[in-house]
């Protein structure tokens, strides 16, 4: 059997082949700039997007990653065209790009060289098919989101211990829910590894504000379908009591496009099931990239 390619600092190598050494940066100091994007019917989704958003990390950052803008896409579309075939029909794949600074210099002694890796993977389906239909239930913890004096809300990176351990206090607290993420004054800022859209019926979507929080893609994509339907948008100040007053909650991220929230803390939000304005958004959403996102994850649900 074929198996599925990768590709790391300027060559393409088996997936099983792609290693890095323990004394990474990436490893050793966390420092790891990423994005991750997925297929639609074997089309890389918003690609051009996610390498803007990729270089800009890089430049907050300072590292320089020795490919050029076209040179990611070349290599990304080099490796759907190969990984994608080895799928099953209808299946779709991810796609995660990430740099490192390379050799940690107080470890080895290398030229200083930044270390490049895309692969891909097959989407786990199963990690939000039944949400689709029941909900993502959601939690407050003590875990406050990494002030922007630490690093800028617009930096994509692999830094989330805050991620893991507010995680980890929401499914204590509330088995099955993740976290949301406040600032030091409180405000709602994201989700873990999401961001989060509320919808009023007497205002219609309602983001926090712009400059803090990550520009999220799917996010983007998921105003541009409101806008379509008529759905107006506001950014302001969320608290967490404004999810709960909320008429429907989203959170959007890459693989699952959108999902609906219907509990906070253990209590229903509205009727605690997905409503009209969530049905409408991923119908309108399947449309503009041309398959059933929901009935696809439905198919899939056991991986």
């Amino acid at each position: 059997m074929t198996e599925s390619l990768a590709f790391l600092n300027g060559q393409f190598v088996p997936t099983s082949q792609a290693l890095l050494p323990v004394y990474d940066g990436g490893f050793v100091q966390g420092t790891t700039v990423a994005e991750q994007l997925r297929t639609f019917g074997g089309q890389l989704f918003r690609l051009g997007e996610h390498i803007d958003r990729l270089f800009h990390s890089l430049s907050i950052v300072d590292v320089d990653p020795g490919m050029t803008r076209p040179e990611f896409v070349s290599a990304a579309d080099a490796l759907v065209r190969h990984n994608f075939p080895l799928l099953q029909a209808g299946d779709d794949l991810g796609l995660a790009m990430f740099v490192t600074p390379g050799p940690y210099a107080a470890m080895v002694k290398a030229a200083p060289r930044a270390t490049v890796c895309l692969h891909s993977f097959p989407l786990r389906f199963g990690q939000w098919a039944a949400k689709y239909a029941q909900g993502e239930m959601l939690a407050t913890t003590d875990i406050r989101q990494v002030p922007e004096n630490c690093w800028p809300p617009e930096l994509k990176c692999r830094s989330r211990m805050h991620y893991f351990l507010a995680d980890q206090q929401a499914r204590r607290l509330h088995p099955g829910s993740r976290a949301i993420m406040l600032d030091a004054a409180g405000f709602v800022v994201e989700a873990t590894t999401a961001n989060i859209v509320l919808y009023r019926y007497d205002q219609g979507l309602i983001l926090p504000p712009a400059e803090k929080v990550l520009p999220g893609i799917s996010q983007a994509e998921l105003l541009s379908v409101a806008a379509d339907l008529e759905i107006p948008s506001i950014h302001r100040e969320i608290r967490p009591a404004d999810i709960a007053d909320a008429d429907e909650v989203f959170l959007t991220s890459t693989s699952p496009c959108m999902l609906p929230v219907t509990k906070l803390n253990g209590q229903p939000i509205a009727t605690g099931q997905p409503g009209p304005i969530f049905a409408a958004c991923i119908a309108s959403w399947s449309e503009r990239v041309g398959l059933d996102i929901v009935e696809q994850a439905r198919q899939f649900a056991d991986r």
